[in-house]
């Protein structure tokens, strides 16, 4: 009943996740579109109320004129939207599915022996040291060089080697799909916090400071601005990285290949050139980048380079297979393959977690007629995405995932 019950809240979690994050990423993207979109207005009533940049579009039906101001307006007319709720949501959701996928079951989906055999309470504890480093160092390296000249730039280069030093550490110390969600999370962290410790309270001090009357120094008033909008843009770069590290983990051929960390790092930075091909798209038409194409170019390349480099090489198994697909082609019959020898693997290798006493996802395998039933499942888990056993706990090898290929594609016969 625990495992229903975890699953359960695993699909809730996920899904309240994914909504949010939609709001997010939406609501993120969109003002990123209207920075690099406004106009300066050349009527003298806005100039004189402070507009600096405005936008006219067009949607469902009614027309929309944006307007931005270069500290804040006089007055506010109506009521004030603050858009953080669509990120502390992402997170606390996001933190609470990790909670429940990865902390809690930490023994199975959190450490894997063969990189580093250490207590479920120690794992937990380096997994969310990285969440909490990450954003010290990134903060950090944000005050420190941020505003300088050619800042930004720095900022780029330095936070890149801390994303490829912290990928590198994860997928070393922890199972490969955890790795890769944890270094998303990372991320992700790094990302709310921005907007929880810095972009909301800057805004508040300047609403504050609206409403009291109470006059700030100019320059105060200037950095918030700037502080502000310098953690979006960041936040911008950071999200489709963080997207595929999050989709990453239903695809085994990334987290499970040798060099995995390489693998994560590379389809990031691939997407965070992407996102940069969009971000300045958005003001190439205007005159304000310069020709975004290379960026989407460079990042294209590197996801083709991974392609490339994980592409299958043809298999003892995959011939195995194969022999046994033609032996059935000519003779036009399904070959007998004895089950018992697929049994005894399944008893060595599959019964710990999907026998009597425990049936992990609602799969038994101790039965002939039970694995008849998963028998498609259990040649997709096992042979193709090598998912099961999670983190390979039981040992399986790779002969053993032969023979159930072989097995399966023999007719699957239990009898």
């Amino acid at each position: 009943m625990e495992t229903y019950l975890l699953d359960w809240a695993n699909l809730l979690l996920r899904w309240v996740h994914v909504i949010t994050a939609i709001a997010w990423i939406g609501s993120s993207f969109y003002f990123v579109f209207l920075d690099n979109n406004l106009i300066r207005p050349q009527s003298p009533d806005l100039l004189e109320k402070g507009v600096d940049g405005a936008i006219w579009a067009v949607h469902g039906g009614g027309f929309y004129n944006p307007q931005k101001y270069l500290v804040a307006p006089k007055k506010i007319h109506t009521k004030l939207h603050w858009f953080y709720w669509e990120s502390y949501s992402t997170w606390l959701s996001g933190f609470a599915l990790f909670t429940v996928l990865y902390l809690w079951n930490a023994c199975t989906f959190l450490i894997d022996k063969s990189l580093m055999d250490w207590s479920p309470g120690a794992a937990i504890g380096v997994a969310l040291s990285f969440l909490v480093v990450f954003w010290m160092v990134y903060d950090l390296v944000c005050q420190a060089f941020g505003f300088r000249k050619n800042g930004e730039l720095i900022v780029g280069v330095l936070m890149l080697a801390v994303v490829a030093f912290a990928s590198w550490l994860a997928c070393s110390l922890f199972a490969g799909r955890a790795a890769f969600l944890l270094v998303g999370a990372m991320i992700a962290t790094a990302m709310s916090a921005n907007v929880f410790f810095w972009i909301i309270p800057g805004q508040r001090k300047v609403v504050a400071a609206m409403t009291s009357g109470v006059r700030l120094d100019p320059k105060e008033l200037a950095l918030h601005g700037k502080r502000g909008k310098q953690r979006s843009v960041h936040n911008t770069y950071f999200t489709l990285p963080v997207i595929f590290a999050m989709l990453s983990n239903h695809y085994s051929f990334l987290y499970t290949h040798a060099h995995n960390w390489l693998v994560l790092f590379v389809m990031m930075a691939g997407g965070a050139g992407i996102r940069q091909f969009f971000v300045q798209r958005h003001g190439y038409h205007l005159g304000r980048a310069k020709n975004p194409l290379p960026w989407a170019l460079a990042g294209v390349a590197l996801i083709a380079a991974v392609i490339v480099a994980l592409a299958p090489a043809e298999r003892q198994a995959s011939a195995a297979i194969k022999s046994v697909a033609g032996q059935q082609a000519l003779t036009g019959a399904t070959a007998q393959f004895p089950y018992e020898k697929v049994a005894k693997v399944l008893e060595q290798r599959c019964a710990q977690c999907h026998g009597a006493q425990v049936q992990m996802k609602n799969v038994r395998l101790d039965s002939p007629a039970l694995v008849k039933t998963h028998a498609q499942g259990i040649y997709q888990q096992v042979v193709v995405t090598k998912q099961m056993p999670m983190n390979n706990a039981t040992q399986i090898t790779d002969a053993e995932r032969a023979l159930i290929g072989e097995w399966y594609q023999a007719g699957a016969k239990t009898d």
